[in-house]
């Protein structure tokens, strides 16, 4: 059993709907169709999805069995560093996809897009990561890093679970990315080179040997933003116990939950999961 699993936090957000149960990978199935390797090992321990390579150098991605257009997604991760690993929104069996990056390793970035298989050479991100999880340096990105470097520590806390969001809409799609409340990143394509619809995907990357460092992530919802698909959301009363059953530990503890950092930073918001007009697209 992998370190660092922990049971699903207390907190919920009525406003979306869980896509991973805590006990299962009901809903989710392994791709062994993408360049990474044949799947990878993915396993649930404590109310956490666990992901590394089964052996050196196979990795693949997770993915729902339901596709999703317009969505926010939300999860929270306590990854070990080293390995790479990312959010794959609107994927393919192949893992073609808008990548959230989880490269967490130096030279590595959080909440980053990337073109997983796409054309144009979609790569944004603000900073990177240096030798310790505890330092990053900034990289020139027409969306600056809302915090100052030295910050970095007071918005990601190593070692503890951290909450990531992302928002995409539209094809093309714009594209909003949070970690811990914080609004990192936003993207909007210029062209239509993807479907419109496609699973949501975790990812362990292949190559080197990471089969004793592992990806992990819990308490993942949902909240469909194109009102035509609500009704294909799982909202049946089964798999909300299920989560409300492992939200807490068996002896009544609560692991630590990730806390936004004070100061005058773009914060998530209700102007965050509604459809903004063109005008207002980029000054939220």
């Amino acid at each position: 059993m992998s370190p660092l699993v922990g049971p699903p936090t207390e907190k919920t957000d009525a406003a979306f709907v869980p896509i991973f149960d805590g006990r299962s990978l009901k809903g989710w199935h392994v791709s062994s169709q993408t360049g990474y390797g044949t799947g990878g090992r993915w396993v649930v321990e404590g109310g956490v999805i666990v992901g590394s390579q089964d052996q050196p150098g196979n990795g693949g991605i997770l993915i729902t069995d339901q596709p999703y257009g317009d969505f926010v997604v939300a999860l929270e991760t306590n990854n070990d560093y080293g390995p790479d690993s990312g959010l794959f929104l609107r994927s393919t069996e192949q893992g073609q996809a808008y990548r959230m990056i989880i490269d967490y390793h130096p030279g590595g970035n959080l909440m980053g897009i990337h073109g997983e298989g796409l054309s144009g050479d979609i790569h944004v991100c603000n900073f990177e990561l240096l030798e310790t999880p505890f330092k990053i340096r900034q990289r020139d990105c027409l969306f600056p890093l809302p915090i100052k470097v030295e910050d970095w520590p007071k918005l990601w806390k190593h070692g503890r679970w951290n909450e990531l969001r992302a928002r995409i809409m539209g094809n093309p799609p714009t594209i909003r990315t949070w970690i811990n409340g914080t609004k990192v990143m936003e993207f909007a394509d210029t062209e239509k080179r993807h479907p419109d619809r496609g699973g949501i995907a975790l990812q362990v990357q292949g190559g080197g040997d990471f089969t004793r460092r592992f990806v992990r992530y819990r308490n993942i919802r949902v909240k469909v933003l194109d009102k035509s698909r609500e009704d294909a959301l799982p909202h049946d009363r089964a798999l909300l116990a299920a989560v409300a059953a492992v939200q807490t530990a068996a002896d009544g503890s609560v692991p630590d939950d990730p806390v936004p950092p004070s100061g005058a930073l773009p914060q998530w918001g209700l102007s965050d999961v509604t459809p903004p007009d063109s005008a207002s697209a980029l000054r939220e």
